[in-house]
Order: C-alpha cells, then sequence, then structure tokens
C-alpha cells in the first residue's frame, strides 16, 4: 500500500517586545517578520486539511530558555491532528514536559548533536515515534565532509549547524541522520539554511541525500514556493513530508490547492 504524502505547515514563534509569543517569517532564518498570533493560526490549519502542524519555538535554544509550554497547550487545544513542538528540548524532562502539554512529538536539534544518547533516551522512554530529530544543513563546497553529491556543477557536503544556521559543527548532514536512524529516531525534519525562506525550491540534492540513506521518515523544509515545488521533492528526492510555511501564511497558496495539484499529478495524499 502506497503511504499518501503529508503536507505540513509550520510556525516560527518568537518573543515579541512585549513578551507575548508570536509568529514570525524570514529569509535565511534572518530579517523576521510579525506574521501572526499563533494559537489562531494553529486553529487556521487545523481547519484548512494540514496533515500536521509544526509549532518551532526559534529562539529557544539559542537564547537558552525552556519551550513556551503555555503556549504550545493553548495551540493543542486547537489542533486535531499531529503536532510537532521543537525549540529548547535538552533533557529527558523537556521531553516529558512537551508531550505533556500537548505535542505528539518532539523535534530536536542542537540538544541531540550535542549529547546523542539523548535520542536513545526518549526512543526508549516515549517510542520513536515521538522522537523527531531536526538538522539545519547548510551547503560546503570544501573537503571537510564524509558524504559528497554534485550540486551546480560542484562537488558539495552538507554541514549541520546549530542556532539558526549561525554555527556550523563539522557534522555531515548524512552521516549524522543515520546515526540518528539507528540510534532510534523516528523521524528527520531536514532543513535547508540556504534554502530557507527563498521560495525558490527545497534543495532537493540535500533532501535526496539524506532519504537514499535512511529508510526512516524524511521531512523536507525550507524554500517552498509553489505546489510545483512539494512536487518536485516528492517525485525527485523520495520526500515523505513537505513543510511549508510563507506560500500558507500569506495565503499565497491554500493546504487544498497544493493536495489538488498533487492528486492531479497521481501523488498520493488525503484530500
Amino acid at each position: 500500500m502506497t503511504l499518501t504524502k503529508r503536507i505540513i505547515p509550520c510556525i516560527d514563534v518568537d518573543l515579541d517586545d512585549d513578551g507575548t509569543p508570536a509568529v514570525y517569517t524570514g529569509v535565511n532564518f534572518e530579517d523576521l517578520k510579525y506574521t501572526g498570533d499563533p494559537v489562531e493560526m494553529a486553529k487556521r490549519y487545523n481547519e484548512a486539511g494540514a496533515d500536521e502542524f509544526v509549532f518551532l519555538d526559534i529562539t529557544a535554544s539559542a537564547k537558552g530558555r525552556e519551550t513556551m509550554l503555555d503556549t504550545v497547550s493553548r495551540v493543542a487545544d486547537e489542533v486535531f491532528i499531529p503536532l510537532t513542538v521543537g525549540g529548547g528540548i535538552r533533557t529527558r524532562e523537556d521531553i516529558k514536559e512537551t508531550l505533556r502539554a500537548g505535542a505528539d512529538k518532539v523535534s530536536i536539534n542542537t540538544a541531540a548533536l550535542e549529547t546523542p544518547d539523548l535520542i536513545d533516551e526518549g526512543a526508549r522512554a516515549f517510542g520513536s515515534q515521538c522522537i523527531v530529530i531536526s538538522v539545519d544543513a547548510k551547503r560546503r563546497f570544501d573537503e571537510g565532509g564524509e558524504h559528497y553529491v554534485e550540486v551546480d556543477g560542484e562537488s558539495c557536503w552538507f554541514e549541520c549547524t546549530v542556532k539558526g544556521g549561525r554555527e556550523g559543527t563539522g557534522i555531515d548532514v548524512v552521516e549524522w541522520a543515520s546515526e540518528a536512524e539507528s540510534r532510534g529516531a523516528g523521524e528527520l525534519f531536514v532543513n535547508s539554511i540556504d534554502a530557507d525562506g527563498t521560495k525558490d525550491g527545497y534543495d532537493v540534492p540535500l533532501t535526496k541525500a539524506v532519504c537514499d540513506t535512511v529508510s526512516t521518515p524524511v521531512i523536507a523544509s525550507s524554500g517552498c514556493g509553489s505546489p510545483e515545488d512539494m512536487y518536485e521533492v516528492f517525485t525527485e528526492a523520495g520526500a515523505d513530508a513537505g513543510l511549508a510555511a510563507s506560500i500558507f501564511h500569506f495565503d499565497e497558496y491554500s493546504i487544498r490547492d497544493v493536495k489538488e495539484y498533487l492528486d492531479d499529478r497521481d501523488v498520493p495524499v488525503r484530500l
């Protein structure tokens, strides 16, 4: 049986100048602009036919603060589809509290890179289906990597970064994806720093490199500008889900528009 491809809207949440959680949208993880209220946006996407919903606290890890669990709880009250929450999750207790607040899955990036055993601990304690390992990947055209692909005629590898792409780790994304899977990650959330917010399409070489290496479901993220981009990352890279923000936030396309486009081209989706 062919599994349906999932269409997942995502909100990037930060605290505004008054300390109130708000949704922001930017390009390459910078130049963030206010977009809306997280709870209202969650409610809207739930009603619009999203397959899942992702809530990312985009500065919790960089600023060393806890995830906004009160807001997570309010969002969880409005969505009746799987909810993934990421940002600021550093320990097994953080995973527990985030799930208790209403999340179905947690997305972990920095803490997993720093303490890979957290993946094993989380999978054992809460089940692999709850543990999503997020990767903020950046292209590197040097000799520091382990797994290379050709991009625009040049040999390239992808580096895991932290703090919104501001700091490199020297860790090869493809090697890390394989390790995360072996440790019990139930899903991989692959973000491209280079494509983020550009609407020029997903980083297909990046997504394909990961999909070709692991059997764990892969969510493609960053760069979606149209239904055609979703089609490309599903058919050319093999992604299991496509995540998008801007095209949905600003009503350029509806979730229904994207699903009908894919269905017309024989990509299995839930209509």
